[in-house]
């Protein structure tokens, strides 16, 4: 992982009974839906809007590595992390823990795109101000 990651959200969310899969255990989809939840939760607290027509957030990778299985009933805590900034993107990371220990690590590319285009654009200067502060 980017050793120059900084902390830029927290959020805590219940696993539900449906996010368990046949094996008992909370299904390997369901990870990305907490990563997916968290990130919209980063998202509207920079005040962007996500808006067809216009510009935004896209995600162009994402990946999970799963260390220790989920199970309900319990409350995830997710830390998201941004790494290297570029100028229409940010690097990110997610860790995943129950309990103060660690479950799950995550990443996904986040690129600002215009959505009528599909062309990648300069990161908002607000935006880009929030994940370069100190």
């Amino acid at each position: 992982m980017d050793h120059r990651k900084k902390l830029i959200h927290t959020t805590r969310m219940p696993i539900r009974w449906g996010d368990m899969d046949a094996y008992g255990h909370v299904n390997n989809t369901v990870y990305f839906r907490y990563m997916e939840q968290a990130r919209v939760e980063w998202i509207e607290d920079m005040k962007v809007m996500v808006r067809p027509g216009g510009d935004g957030p896209v995600i162009v990778n994402a990946a999970c590595t799963f260390l220790k299985p989920m199970n309900y009933p319990g409350t995830v805590e997710v830390h998201t992390y941004v790494g290297a900034v570029g100028r229409s993107s940010c690097q990110t990371y997610v860790d995943m823990l129950i309990d103060g220990e660690l479950y799950a690590e995550g990443a996904a590319k986040v690129v600002w795109m215009n959505t009528q285009s599909g062309k990648s654009v300069p990161l908002p200067d607000h935006v880009r101000a929030l994940l370069e502060a100190e």
